[in-house]
């Protein structure tokens, strides 16, 4: 799946005005020493590369911030970054490939250089950290040349000759933002003259090897089962709601950081409380929310940084940014129960978050195609609290005596409609929100994180009932007309179908039909006026499907359509649609769901 790196980063309090430096030179450092070496690509770095050559490169590319500690030179920083180099061969790294194809190797140099651009000033602004963070962030403009470029762009803040600040933009192929921790923290300890550790995870040509083995292929075989249950069976989007936006469609978002030290201790007293780690007792609150403010029956939501759980990857300078879809049922009665059920439901989701992306996204298309959907990737959870907090940029921030602390932050393009990375879980509660302002309006996105740190707190303090919920956290469910309803496990307007499908047959006049049967779902059956035109139902169902993506919330293609030559002299009857003679029928589905 495609991640979002360009809103990974807490930048809450950064924005910067303009600064010039002094004077602007480029050093060039050579490295030699490791070893030369080719290998096909690893499952996440084709998974990476595919969305390196498709999307914006300031969407897509990463950076990181270094503080220089005082004292150290400038010739100390380019032997830590050339130590770095000769140590990480994903740093060493190019995916050469003929123009207009994709890359299905990965060549390791031996030897090579790098530059680092030196930005030296007189003075750094009142915000230096936020100076150097925008250098960076400028830095990922314009895609990087996989073939051939070495895969950071360095620059060098100094003062008065003195290092203060790397800026780092990182090509996506070779590191996420575990990756830039590590080196991060690497970088560090190479300043303060320590001996760094022997490797103990693999390097990405390895790792590459250990996936095509029968035991990784089977592996990912079975996280396409995996994932293809729960996209033949799960809602295709969270937030299908009147004022929703298809998945597909992008939102710009600002970010809305919570810091709360009563969230902290609440997170610590749940975790007590149910006999669970933090991390699971924060799930199932966050899958308790989501849910229930979409008003939904489970929550799906993707869990990108999953797969560093095996020691194998765990400190490997790579990418390894595939997806973990959690699909958690939350039909429980309490807040305990969910709890249970989480730990089961994401050890299940990690096992599963190893694939073959272009396998991956080939079923997706078919089996939304089969479904007559566009499965969203709605809802991202990234906790990253694990990794040491200060190598992330997220220091603890000594705020107002508001409780919780809720802060604004810059906008960015959102290519979902909720994300949220968790950066601390103690002593403070610190997470970052992006929330699609077409489904959340400011004060909604405040109170969803308002909402959580009380539903925390109460769990730490007793059992919750999930019929609570709203009385609890003060989260309203997601507000829907009467003509809503569920279909396939999916919210669905038989309205909404009706107008994509007669946009999508040409303006033929469309009847949509709900038909109840007993003790089963609602099914839908759509009634098209052919006149002179020829079409077929599986004709009618591509062409609602290829419309899907682009149409409003709440549409999935009916399972049956019935063709009619002449609508009837009074089309909002359905029993008058049903006497008409038929032409053909059918559905496009080429599978039953």
């Amino acid at each position: 799946m495609t991640p979002t790196p360009a809103v990974g980063k807490d930048t809450m309090h950064r924005n910067p005005q303009p600064f010039t430096p002094t004077t602007t030179t480029t050093v060039t450092v050579a490295y030699a020493g490791g070893d030369e070496r080719r290998g096909p690509l690893t499952m996440g770095q084709a998974n990476m590369i595919r969305c390196i050559l498709r999307d914006d490169p300031t969407h897509i590319n990463i950076h990181d911030v270094w503080p220089v500690p005082e004292g150290a030179t400038s010739a100390a920083v380019t032997d830590a970054l050339r130590a770095l180099a000769v140590r990480h061969e994903g740093l060493r790294t190019t995916f050469p490939h003929p123009p207009g194809s994709a890359p299905v190797d990965q060549v390791v140099a031996a030897e090579g250089t790098f530059t680092v651009t030196v930005l030296d000033h007189s003075e750094l602004p009142a915000d230096p950290a936020g100076y150097a963070e925008s250098v960076a962030r400028a830095a990922r403009a314009g895609r990087f040349a996989l073939e051939r470029e070495f895969p950071l762009r360095i620059t060098l803040l100094t003062v008065a000759g003195q290092p203060a600040y790397l800026a780092l933009a990182f090509s996506h192929a070779v590191a996420d933002a575990s990756a830039m921790a590590i080196l991060r923290e690497e970088f560090a300890e190479l300043l303060a003259g320590k001996e760094l550790p022997g490797l103990t995870s693999l390097p990405p040509v390895d790792l590459a090897a250990v996936e095509a083995s029968p035991a990784g292929l089977r592996k990912s075989e079975a996280s396409l089962r995996y994932w293809e249950r729960i996209l033949r069976t799960g809602p295709q989007e969270m937030f299908a709601e009147p004022r929703g936006r298809r998945p597909g469609t992008d939102e710009e978002a600002r970010q809305l950081t919570l810091r709360s030290r009563r969230g902290g201790r609440a997170l610590a007293g749940a975790a007590r409380r149910t006999g669970h780690p933090e991390a699971t007792v924060l799930m199932a609150a966050w899958c308790a929310l989501v849910a229930h403010r979409a008003g939904q029956d489970s929550c799906v939501t993707a869990v990108p940084s999953a797969n560093r759980f095996h020691a194998r990857v765990a400190r490997s300078v790579t990418t390894t940014s595939q997806d973990a879809l959690l699909h958690l049922d939350v039909r429980v009665p309490t807040f305990d129960a969910l709890v249970a059920r989480t730990w089961g439901a994401v050890l299940n989701a990690y096992r599963h978050s190893q694939f073959d992306s272009v396998r991956l996204w080939e079923m997706i298309d078919r089996v939304t195609a089969e479904r007559g959907s566009h499965f969203g990737r709605d809802v991202v959870f990234n906790d990253v609290s694990a990794l040491p907090a200060p190598l992330l940029g997220t220091d603890m921030q000594n705020g107002g005596d508001a409780e919780p602390e809720l802060t604004w932050g810059p906008p960015q393009a959102l290519p979902t409609r909720m994300l949220a990375f968790t950066y601390r879980t103690t002593p403070q509660l610190h997470i970052s929100l992006w929330a699609a302002p077409s489904v959340f309006t400011p004060e909604e996105a405040e109170g969803f994180l308002s909402g959580l740190v009380l539903l925390l707190e109460a769990a730490a303090a007793g059992d919750v009932p999930m019929e609570a919920l709203a009385e609890v956290t003060g989260v309203r469910p997601a507000e829907r007309g009467p003509d809503w309803l569920r279909v396939d496990g999916c919210w669905v307007s038989p309205d909404a179908v009706r107008e994509a499908l007669g946009r999508a047959v040409g303006g033929l006049p469309v009847r949509v039909q709900v038909t109840e049967a007993s003790g089963a779902e609602p099914y839908l059956t759509a009634y098209i006026a052919l006149g002179d035109t020829s079409l077929t139902p599986a004709e009618a169902h591509r062409a609602l499907t290829a419309l899907v993506p682009a149409a409003g919330s709440g549409v999935l293609a009916p399972h049956r359509y019935v063709l009619v030559e002449n609508p009837p002299a009074e089309p909002d009857r359905s029993d008058a649609w049903r006497r008409l003679n038929t032409i053909d029928e059918g559905t496009g589905r080429s599978r039953q769901v």
